[in-house]
């Protein structure tokens, strides 16, 4: 039997946390005196792509290695701050040449290379709203994304934009400009498409940095609907201050660090901490071109003395499955401190990265919405795996629920309720585009309502139960499908599982999982009894799953969640809703 919490010695540990979790830090912290710690632009203002590259560029660190870059065939590139910065004023210049300014929307549809990074912080730095895609959409994603955000230049490779986009020129009317690079030698495929290497080449190293304040919009980022719609969620350049400050308590980063976050920029993870906190805090980021292969990730682990790492829960399921013995032919002395974030870390995925890497996985929680990490595991604080954690310095968070007159009702420890996050905090978005009654919704007086189901223990530290629209209600009972999940995980045949709730006449719903099974195990009769046997014995007749279907693998979302609701719709023959984030198609 496992214990039930994992200690941390913070005086054993390589390097000093830089979060100490005590009172008499957490009493001592507050917004205004850490905003101190920002550049701000010399004449005064603030911009995300100066306080992530150019307050570096401009000092000792200008020769500081920022972006190591992995090629998918194996070539690597390091890029320094120095350089980064005048790299990335070129593209600002290409932007203000083509007559973009502040406001404009510039949405990057790129593979994660160096044209990513530049054309973000360019057009961070020229004042535009900025919108990371993933690589991987196909055309429909694009036009629905590029249409809602009225994209007004789109940059991508020249690969990217025969396959997915020259069909959708004439379906976009805002759509001016498309930038392109790749492909050397070939011309621009048609009007309107201009080559971005000799536009680059022609610029100027020189840029003034446009000066913004708090509220300036810098990001929109689109999150999944349960409807065919997503949600574009609009982000400012205030949220430097939250990416910085999280990227120094929840993820440890000090300028010595080689870090490796596994996210695509067209995650919002990739690019708050892909892109942006990392390169606040001065730290080497590593980026890999390559899709996941763990034997390729352990050598890059390794060879690249990675010293913090930040990937999601599916990817830490997929080096499970792969085995212990792939992971122990490598060595990691570096590596310090590993985190997740997607969807909840079960109980033993944490345990695994103890037993298998030597480190826990340190779990944490935030939204798209939220703008940066909430709660989290910090390097210092005890584990209890499968807990989120504990709210960062800064952060209120609260377990309510709504009453009948609109008003919220704070619940006790160990009760069953909405989390919610009192506001405000620097970042956090400032409306859905086009929703502004769905962004009134989100909000209670002076609270946050997150939409996830959740409780808090007596010793402060908050756990995952459900999406409020997954809890699942049987015979009386409310049942979290994570906890559920947890436990199928714990039996050595499952490598990944999901439950939904299925209607029932008798008992409103009953449970009904799905798992992909390990190497070396088969689907069959004997196997079902067994796994719906282990998790009656865990977890009791009343909440255990009363079905259970083998599936080769589950539906993910390339940011690591679990897309339960697209498993529910199959099974009952409902629309399937937004499906555009979809990893890996049943």
């Amino acid at each position: 039997m496992r214990p039930a919490t994992i200690d941390k010695h913070p005086e054993a540990m390589p390097v000093k946390p830089n979060w100490p979790d005590d009172a008499e830090a957490a009493a001592g912290f507050s917004w205004e005196i850490a905003a101190r710690e920002l550049a701000r632009l010399p004449g005064g203002g603030l911009n995300l792509a100066h306080e992530a590259v150019d307050r570096h560029a401009q000092g000792a660190w200008r020769e500081h290695v920022a972006l190591c870059l992995l090629a998918r065939a194996g070539g690597r590139r390091e890029v320094s701050y120095a350089e980064l910065s005048r790299l990335s004023n070129r593209f600002a210049n290409v932007l203000l040449r083509l007559g973009l300014s502040r406001g404009d929307r510039v949405f990057v549809l790129c593979e994660r290379g160096l044209e990513l990074y530049l054309a973000v912080l360019g057009a961070l730095k020229n004042g535009c709203v900025v919108t990371p895609l993933f690589a991987a959409f196909g055309p429909e994603p694009l036009e629905t994304r590029l249409r809602l955000g009225e994209c007004r230049l789109l940059v991508t490779s020249r690969s990217l934009y025969r396959r997915k986009v020259a069909g959708l020129r004439g379906r976009l009317p805002t759509l001016e400009r498309v930038l392109v690079y790749g492909g050397e030698g070939e011309p621009p495929p048609q009007d309107g498409t201009l080559d971005l290497q000799p536009l680059l080449d022609e610029a100027s190293e020189d840029f003034a940095v446009v000066p913004c304040d708090e509220d300036t919009p810098s990001l929109l980022h689109f999150t999944s609907g349960t409807t065919g719609t997503p949600k574009g969620a609009l982000h400012v350049h205030g949220a430097a201050l939250m990416h910085y400050i999280t990227g120094k308590y929840a993820l440890d980063l000090h300028p010595d660090d080689i870090y490796w976050c596994t996210a695509d920029p067209g995650w919002v993870t990739g690019t708050s901490y892909g892109i942006l906190a990392p390169l606040m805090l001065g730290v080497t980021s590593l980026v890999d071109a390559g899709d996941f292969d763990a034997a390729r990730w352990y050598a890059t682990l390794e060879r690249e003395r990675v010293s913090v790492w930040y990937t999601a829960p599916t990817a830490i399921r997929m080096l499970m499955r792969a085995g212990p013995e792939l992971a122990r032919r490598h060595r990691f002395p570096q590596l310090r401190f590993v985190a997740s974030v997607g969807e909840p870390l079960n109980p033993e995925a944490v345990w695994w990265g103890q037993d298998v890497l030597g480190l826990p996985i340190h779990d944490n929680w935030w939204q798209t919405e939220t703008g940066g990490i909430m709660i989290a595991n910090t390097l210092a604080m005890p584990i209890k795996p499968g807990s989120m954690g504990k709210p960062l310095p800064g952060i209120e968070a609260a377990i309510v629920r709504v009453k009948g007159d609109g008003s919220l009702e704070r619940l006790g420890d160990d009760q069953l309720g909405e989390l919610a996050l009192g506001q405000p905090w620097p970042g956090m978005f400032r409306t859905y585009l086009g929703q502004e009654e769905r962004y009134r919704r989100c909000f209670v007086g002076d609270w946050y309502l997150s939409g996830d189901l959740a409780r808090r223990d007596v010793d402060g530290y908050y756990w995952f139960v459900g999406r409020s629209d997954d809890v699942i209600k049987s015979a009386g009972h409310l049942i979290g499908p994570f906890e559920v999940e947890s436990a199928l995980l714990e039996h050595p045949a499952v490598a990944d599982a999901a439950v939904i709730g299925k209607p029932d006449e008798l008992l409103g719903e009953r449970v009904k999982a799905f798992v992909a099974l390990n190497p070396g195990f088969s689907p069959g009769d004997a196997l079902r009894d067994e796994l719906l046997g282990h998790a009656r014995l865990r977890l009791g007749a009343a909440v255990a799953p009363k079905e259970l279907d083998f599936l080769p693998s589950l539906p993910h979302t390339r940011s690591g969640k679990t897309l339960r609701r697209l498993l529910k719709a199959r099974e009952l023959g409902l629309p399937e809703g937004d499906t555009s984030t979809l990893e890996n198609p049943l």
